[in-house]
């Protein structure tokens, strides 16, 4: 046998053993089938996608997961520092800082992508979204698992915070700049500062249903139904004191104008 052909048997050889060590578990084959979801999520879900070619060019949330899909599986296979590195190569190149030790599932989306942190105890289940400036995070005060869990088919808006090992249920929804620091349920939408989940009524709420300009805001919700209650009172109490009826009026005119001022306020005409 010649050299040549001893040499290809034992690069071959070499090459085969080295893939049945890499894919013991099958930790390989499950990488690059994530992998392969990952590229395919964002033409569902992201209608600016117009090509294959954009969205693996493009598309920096992508390239963050696939770095990160490489640096977790090199931090399986317990090998010291370099996950880390590929971890702060990731965040110089698009902004997104994700721990190699974070384990998120199949078809995750980064829309956008910039200033999202991702820490080291997050589990993250399939077909979940993401939008900027998202952190999952932990509060500084635990050891062990101090990150949230986040299950299937869950959104996260622009701008919110999800702290601590919290669990957020399958399907839910949180809104844009909410802080959540508790566990949310499953089909929920969750609004706030702390975040407050709102269950939506006969429809599940998912990935592929997102309506920012239409999340419930219980605070306005219960504000109006005081005001509300109020005014039957007033109506009572002119009816139960007709002597004071004038006098009731001229502050409930200007109870209103008052109202007006806060309403204005809410909706963000300023002081």
């Amino acid at each position: 046998m010649g050299l040549a052909k001893k040499t290809g048997l034992l690069f071959l050889a070499a090459s085969g053993g080295g893939y049945f060590w890499l894919n013991r578990g099958g930790e390989l084959s499950r990488t690059m089938g994530a992998i392969r979801r990952d590229v395919s999520v964002i033409q569902e879900r992201d209608p600016a996608a117009t090509s294959m070619i954009e969205t693996l060019t493009c598309y920096s949330g992508l390239h963050a997961i696939l770095l990160h899909r490489m640096a977790h599986f090199l931090y399986e296979q317990k090998m010291p520092v370099v996950p880390r590195l590929v971890s702060q190569i990731n965040r110089f190149l698009t902004g997104i800082e994700i721990h190699p030790a974070a384990d998120i599932g199949e078809g995750f989306f980064i829309d956008h992508g910039s200033g999202v942190v991702i820490g080291e105890t997050t589990e993250v289940g399939n077909n979940v979204t993401i939008y900027q400036g998202v952190t999952l995070g932990g509060t500084g005060k635990e050891t062990g698992k101090r990150h949230p869990t986040l299950r299937d088919n869950v959104t996260v808006g622009a701008g919110a915070k999800v702290l601590g090992s919290v669990i957020v249920g399958e399907n839910a929804k949180i809104g844009a700049g909410s802080i959540v620091i508790h566990d949310v349920p499953a089909d929920s939408t969750v609004v706030g500062n702390p975040g407050r989940p709102v269950r939506e009524r006969g429809r599940k709420v998912g990935a592929a249903d997102v309506d920012w300009t239409h999340l419930p805001d219980p605070v306005a919700d219960a504000m109006q139904s005081l005001v509300r209650r109020l005014v039957e009172l007033e109506n009572e109490f002119k009816s139960t004191f007709p002597e004071k009826r004038e006098e009731i009026e001229k502050a409930q005119q200007q109870g209103e104008l008052e109202l007006d001022r806060v309403f204005e306020y809410y909706r963000g005409s300023g002081i």
